[in-house]
């Protein structure tokens, strides 16, 4: 399976997912703020991201901007995950390069679905 690196930096939130998606034989990489998701993406080159918008240091908006911008890590699948539902928070993820939008609380049947359609791979049995 798929590397995904899961650049979240509330605490419960980040264990929670990360749980989950092991269980479901997911390895998940965990960066805290932007410049460390955006560092941890060029090195261990993920193949997916879930990628918080309100991030410390940098933002999610501009750490997808530099993967996106980045010949190494523009192919990576980035799901931007936010607890803002409008309409404008979904089109500034969308043009700053992510590839589909989710919000929090996740709804893991949900996510797992936009995971899999990003990464082209069946969930395995848990």
């Amino acid at each position: 399976m798929p590397k995904i690196l899961l650049v979240e930096d509330n605490e419960m939130n980040r264990d929670m997912l990360s749980r989950r998606l092991q269980r479901r034989g997911h390895e998940v990489l965990v960066a805290v703020d932007g410049a460390m998701g955006l560092a941890m993406a060029q090195r261990e080159l993920p193949g997916l991201i879930l990628m918080d918008m309100s991030l410390p240091v940098m933002d999610g908006l501009e750490a997808t901007r530099q993967v996106k911008a980045a010949p190494e890590t523009r192919s990576i699948p980035i799901i931007a995950l936010t607890a803002n539902a409008l309409v404008e928070d979904r089109e500034k993820a969308l043009a700053a390069g992510c590839d589909d939008f989710d919000t929090k609380p996740v709804e893991l049947p949900r996510l797992l679905e936009k995971i899999r359609n990003k990464l082209g791979a069946s969930d395995p049995p848990r």
